[in-house]
């Protein structure tokens, strides 16, 4: 393929990137209304409740809901910049001066390759420390709100055991990687397996050797509730451990991964959440670059052959059954029936050829 430069490849690789941004600009706010509406609604029967404090946590979890779709900004973004030009008749004098559609396409495929390189080591890791910042608000928001006493179901949990006995920890919300816990109860049994103390706190925080539980009651058999400001719980449990019940390796910023894989092998847990989370970042410059031929292969038909809502149909069409091969191929990998190499990789390949070979075609017969 030629490596196109000038004016004219700076044209094409700013329309795609202004198109891109417009489209990403446009579901941020989308998103960031919606939740804010609905943070809104979860917090009004909070007496108090302070709209700075809700706002800044809907804020700081939307970058990391908007990384998820940005596949699909690029994918929009690539149609409607190609569309757009075909509908100016742009790409009909392009064509007229001797350019072919791969010389539309590589400034389109550079910057996504870029964008895709800036989506994984500079935003992925910026969304990672906003979502725990906006665990931290959440937790200090709802917390104003009375706890209740094991009316609801709890979110995650993690089991101990120990000389001692056995404890059965459930949290409705974690942060720092399941180091810190919010809404938390507790079942401790003894070494025989008798149930001996239920445990409500209103957080907890793991230190080597024991959960410190703020604010907890205590329920014990015929015995009246007894109410502590600070509460200690021994553990055998280490964060590598806790972070396989508590942790999303989403939440991982993507230069810690390495480490986190390589501390849950040391720690015996697996790491295979871990590795396809850090194969699929690996991989986002060329699903990117992927969207971009898919888009291409729909969009550079010129307006006055007419189909154009076919054309926009089977773009989206085709990249939902990417997504859904995606979350097949991501589900067996997290079930251990699939390698994460081949998990991240292989809608990239799929997507990649499939727009490849149907723009060759059609350029090339």
């Amino acid at each position: 393929m030629q490596v196109i430069g000038g004016t004219l490849a700076r044209y094409f690789g700013m329309r795609f990137l202004s198109a891109v941004v417009m489209v990403f600009a446009g579901i941020f706010v989308l998103v960031a209304l919606i939740d804010y509406i609905e943070m809104m609604r979860r917090s009004s029967d909070i007496p108090n409740v302070s709209a700075i404090l809700v706002a800044k946590t809907s804020f700081y979890r939307v970058p990391q809901v908007t990384e998820r779709i940005m596949p699909f900004c690029v994918l929009i973004g690539a149609m409607s910049c190609y569309l757009n030009l075909s509908r100016r008749l742009e790409l009909v004098v392009a064509r007229a001066a001797g350019m072919s559609a791969w010389q539309f396409v590589s400034p389109a495929l550079v910057v996504a390759f870029l964008i895709g390189t800036f989506v994984t080591t500079v935003y992925n890791p910026v969304s990672a420390v906003l979502q725990e910042q906006s665990k931290r608000y959440e937790a200090e928001l709802f917390n104003q709100a009375p706890q209740g006493l094991g009316g609801t179901t709890q979110n995650f949990w993690v089991n101990q055991r120990s000389a001692d006995g056995q404890a059965i920890i459930g949290a409705k919300s974690s942060r720092d990687q399941g180091v810190a816990l919010n809404g938390v109860s507790i079942f401790v049994f003894d070494a025989a397996g008798h149930f001996k103390q239920r445990i409500e706190a209103r957080a907890a925080t793991l230190h080597p050797g024991v959960w410190n539980l703020e604010d907890a009651r205590v329920y014990e058999l015929a015995v009246l509730p007894k109410d502590y400001a600070a509460y200690p719980l021994k553990t055998t449990l280490t964060p590598e451990q806790v972070r396989e019940s508590f942790a999303t390796p989403e939440t991982v910023p993507f230069w810690e991964l390495p480490s986190y894989i390589e501390l849950a092998d040391h720690a015996g847990l697996g790491a295979a959440g871990y590795r396809l989370q850090f194969q699929k970042l690996l991989a986002r410059p060329f699903l990117f670059a992927a969207m971009v031929f898919l888009a291409a292969a729909v969009s550079l038909r010129f307006f006055r052959f007419g189909g154009v809502q076919k054309m926009v149909l089977s773009g989206m069409a085709s990249g939902f059954l990417l997504y859904v091969l995606s979350k097949v191929t991501e589900d067996l990998a997290k079930a251990e029936l699939m390698h994460p190499v081949a998990a991240a990789w292989l809608p990239v390949l799929v997507g990649g050829l499939t727009g490849f070979i149907a723009l060759l075609y059609q350029e090339d017969g």
